[in-house]
């Protein structure tokens, strides 16, 4: 089967009210979409980018209020959802393999799972992974945290550690993530992938979690999976979760050349 060449580009799509920076390097190869974590940009997928090389057609984009895109009324976790269906149709792509990270890893569960005919494959780098439910007063103790960072987020935006939204709203987004990644939420969701999946998590904390908080949620995932022989974890790595795309993006690129290999030839 000839496959179309894709010119490379990069612009705004629309979507809702507002508009997301997207690059596309264009090609022939698997079409790769990498979805970032929370707060996070375009950059952190660079090196996994450039080791995957040209044999890939790559497609980062910032999401709402996040790097060049702009602000929107509609934070969500559905809006996020929503952005990917745009941004895929956008640019014209069909079966792609999904690579989320942190946040972007639980958007990646979700639509693979409502979109099984639509999706070739999932690689979750240290995302959707299953948190405990937490009860009103720690509901607060976030929005307490929030708003004694919230000085901060100007040198924090370009870590990639802030959004250009308020105080309350980066709040809400990280409550709403934790209630998705509650295992009663989450295990539903993991049931509903068929398409090949691989997760690469790290070791340690993270700025949300204790390393010992971290470590329950990876041994729990384990167990999770095990009902699921579509979903497996292919590999552990020595990288935190706030450093796993820099120090450890060749584990996430051999699961990604792995998954392409077995790849389904109807593709646009």
């Amino acid at each position: 089967m000839t496959i179309k060449q894709q010119s490379a580009w990069s612009g705004m799509v629309t979507v809702d009210d507002t508009a997301l920076a997207v690059t596309d390097t264009g090609g022939t190869g698997t079409p790769v979409i990498y979805l970032n974590g929370s707060y996070a940009d375009q950059k952190p997928w660079r090196r996994l980018i450039a080791d995957l090389g040209g044999d890939y057609r790559h497609i980062t984009f910032d999401e709402r209020a996040r790097g060049k895109s702009r602000r929107a009324s509609d934070y969500s976790f559905e809006a996020c959802v929503r952005d990917l269906d745009a941004v895929l149709k956008a640019r014209g792509v069909e079966r792609p393999i999904l690579v989320g990270w942190s946040y972007g890893a639980l958007v990646a569960m979700h639509w693979a799972a409502r979109n099984p005919d639509r999706v070739t494959a999932v690689v979750s780098v240290d995302g959707a992974m299953p948190t405990v439910e937490i009860d009103d007063a720690t509901r607060e103790q976030v929005r307490n945290l929030f708003r004694k960072l919230s000085p901060l987020f100007p040198l924090l935006r370009p870590l990639g550690l802030a959004a250009r939204m308020s105080t309350a709203q980066h709040a809400e987004i990280n409550l709403e993530l934790i209630d998705l990644c509650s295992a009663r939420a989450l295990a539903p969701v993991l049931a509903g992938v068929t398409a090949p999946t691989r997760y690469i998590i790290g070791t340690g904390g993270n700025l949300g979690a204790t390393e010992k908080e971290m470590e329950d949620m990876r041994a729990e995932l384990g167990r999770m999976l095990d009902g699921n022989p579509t979903i497996r974890i292919s590999g552990k790595v020595a990288s935190n979760h706030s450093h796993i795309l820099s120090k450890d993006f060749r584990s996430v690129a051999d699961a990604v050349r792995e998954l392409a290999a077995s790849r389904d030839p109807r593709v646009s």
